[in-house]
């Protein structure tokens, strides 16, 4: 059953990432720990890989068809390194709670912003130095702290500020996930003997299969049936999320 389970979580995280270009991570975690019973930090660790790889299968036929801003995901995951790495660092020190809670108000943030219309139509223009910085190192603490490579931050603030395409957001974000996830990753080798990655692999393949099928398709599908749809999943993941935390769990 676990088995079947996991090939499951694994198509849909894919379908996400290469559909939306984000959140594989927001379904990962939750997932891990309420599913499969992993804790805050072994399942925050695991996401990492699952849509780390996920993300970098997703974004290769993307960088075909130029819709990937390389200099930008680079930019945006250097500037990220600092707080990345340091709040990787603090995650195996804060408690359970307070990353399940945190968890929750990330996801209800990403629903928000998935339903947000731009506000200042036009070509599509570069960002701002001083944009790219808050970004890039907000980018990081998710990253860092919750096992989330950031894409639902970059591609609201790509699309809704600078009117970047939607297809360009989403293969910029996923290069910046996958960045983002490798340097979390290595920085929380002290984890890795903590998770058992049978089921976390198994998720990993199947992920990195599905989201390239989705990056493939993910024109053909209308972007406000996508979006819509995955903020209503993210409401409900973070209520289920609090309710867990705070009222279920003793």
């Amino acid at each position: 059953m676990e088995l079947i389970l996991a090939l499951l979580a694994g198509g849909v995280i894919g379908l996400v990432l290469g559909f939306v270009g984000a959140g594989g991570a927001m379904l990962a975690v939750p997932m891990l720990i309420y599913i499969f019973g992993f804790t805050p930090l072994q399942a925050t660790t695991a996401a990492l890989v699952i849509v780390g790889s996920a993300a970098l299968s997703g974004a290769l036929p993307k960088f075909s068809r130029g819709e990937v801003l390389i200099r930008e995901a680079l930019t945006i995951s250097a500037l990220s390194i600092s707080t990345n790495i340091t709040f990787a660092l603090l995650a195996p020190r804060i408690q359970e709670r307070a990353i399940t809670s945190g968890l929750a108000l990330v996801l209800i943030l990403a629903a928000w912003s998935m339903l947000q219309q731009p506000v200042k139509p036009g070509a599509e223009r570069r960002m701002p130095i001083p944009v790219l910085v808050l970004l890039s190192l907000g980018i990081g603490v998710i990253t860092g702290l919750f096992g989330i490579g950031g894409g639902f931050v970059a591609i609201p603030i790509l699309v809704l500020f600078f009117n970047t395409p939607p297809a360009k957001a989403a293969g910029t974000s996923l290069l910046i996930i996958f960045l983002n996830s490798s340097i979390a990753f290595l920085v929380r080798n002290g984890s890795w003997d903590e998770v058992d990655w049978s089921l976390p692999l198994i998720m990993a393949v199947v992920a990195i299969i599905i989201s390239r099928f989705g990056s493939h398709h993910s024109s053909r599908v209308p972007q406000e049936l996508l979006k819509r749809s995955f903020a209503a999943l993210l409401s409900t993941i973070a209520i289920f999320t609090f309710i867990e935390t705070w009222f279920l769990t003793q």
